[in-house]
């Protein structure tokens, strides 16, 4: 086979041999072509990571729902009336919305800086008073022990659940697991540890919350039945279902409150469904753009190569009619012509897709994952076929000058200047 053909293999090395910069030039075009499209999916998917990574945790078919402030007279009611969630309206809630899967309440301790002390040492945290089912709406990762039970929420157990940070903080280096902590003086035992993995705006680390149950929280901050959030689930994912759930659940408190159910302000609503949607779409565009860009980049080099096999064609205009005069085939011809052309743009988009996965890796484990970029990463069979595909435009930009050069007639060549 002409590819494995040792005299052919050699006149290619010759060619590349004393056209050093040409080559290297036309190699350049196609190392940067595939070097900027891997890097610039792998950085557009690191963006998406960092993303989708705050819906880790939570549940995508979820909407809350915090009480808000009036904004419009109702009912002969006034403006600017606080909307107070409570228990009651959970338990209204599952039974006025259907498809709901979970509810839940949560009483986030706002009032003050909320203390927890352990022997001498004191840390300032977030108390979170939770259901059990909460743990189904936004998941924390348990290290050791227990998250809060239905026991825990009946009995009204002082029981706390905390994360690393305050575990080293409080207790150092010894095992919190059944010690007593104080909670603004109030002792609480701890009964799990859970991973915190959650960052601030630019990277910050903030302190992680604790979880109490709710029960003992409303009863230690004399919350009555109080809620500042409600978090529900529901059947259908859909953003069609997610919006028919938000206007019923919306409605619902409406009756409950007395308050225009198309007042915006009067409750505060987070819908995951569309998040997730909202995300998806822009990272979909900037996927579609970074595609642009890069597969630009690609074809310029490919026109390079294309512009510079002609120039080859040019230049050994007699040395292919000698050897079409010696008994070469236009296949011959053709075959050279396009094993140099893939032999330049198989080794240069080598170097370029393995230079592109190395700084990748290289920027993976300099820059530590946040909430806006994480593990920027492309995925193999991506890198592959780009290249696959890079290798076979390297073939069709051979294969155009050398039918070029197979059509040269010998004595027209031969008498070429």
């Amino acid at each position: 086979m002409q590819m494995f053909d040792r005299e052919n293999w050699g006149e290619i090395f010759e060619s590349i041999g004393k056209n050093k910069l040409r080559t290297v030039l036309t190699g350049f075009a196609v190392f940067w072509g595939i070097f900027m499209l891997i890097v610039l999916l792998g950085l557009g998917s690191g963006l998406r990571n960092g993303f989708e990574y705050n819906f880790k945790n939570t549940a995508k078919n979820s909407i809350e729902f915090w009480g808000g402030e009036t904004s419009k007279p109702w009912n002969g009611l006034p403006a600017n009336r606080n909307i107070q969630l409570t228990e009651e309206d959970v338990d209204a809630l599952r039974n006025a919305v259907p498809g709901i899967v979970n509810i839940t309440g949560n009483y986030r301790v706002w009032r003050g800086n909320s203390q927890l002390q352990h022997g001498k040492n004191y840390g300032s945290f977030n108390i979170n008073g939770v259901e059990p089912e909460s743990q189904k709406l936004e998941s924390q990762k348990i290290l050791k022990g227990r998250f809060i039970n239905e026991v825990d929420q009946e009995q009204v157990r002082k029981v706390i659940v905390i994360a690393e940070d305050a575990q080293k903080e409080l207790f150092k280096e010894e095992d919190p697991m059944h010690q007593w902590v104080n909670v603004n003086s109030v002792p609480f035992e701890v009964v799990g540890i859970y991973k915190f993995e959650n960052e601030g705006e630019g990277g910050m680390m903030q302190r992680s919350p604790v979880f109490v149950p709710l029960s003992a929280a409303q009863r230690v901050f004399n919350a009555q039945r109080q809620v500042d959030k409600i978090m529900l689930s529901f059947r259908d994912g859909s953003i069609v279902g997610s919006k028919m759930v938000q206007e019923r659940a919306v409605h619902a408190l409406a009756r409950r409150h007395n308050f225009d159910p198309t007042d915006d302000r009067a409750l505060w609503k987070n819908n995951n469904v569309e998040n997730v949607a909202t995300v998806s779409n822009i990272f979909g565009a900037i996927t579609a753009f970074l595609w642009f860009v890069g597969i630009g980049s690609l074809i310029a080099g490919i026109v390079g190569i294309g512009n510079i096999m002609l120039i080859v064609v040019k230049d050994r205009t007699k040395e292919t009619g000698i050897r079409k005069a010696l008994g070469a085939t236009p296949a011959n011809v053709v075959g050279q012509i396009m094993l140099e052309a893939l032999f330049v743009t198989s080794m240069f988009g080598f170097i370029g897709l393995a230079s592109a996965v190395g700084l990748l890796e290289l920027i993976s484990s300099a820059i530590p994952g946040t909430q806006f970029f994480r593990n920027p990463t492309i995925d193999l069979g991506v890198a592959v076929k780009a290249l696959f595909a890079l290798i076979l435009a390297g073939a069709l930009a051979g294969f155009f000058p050398a039918r070029k050069a197979a059509a040269i007639r010998p004595i027209e060549a031969l008498r070429y200047e």
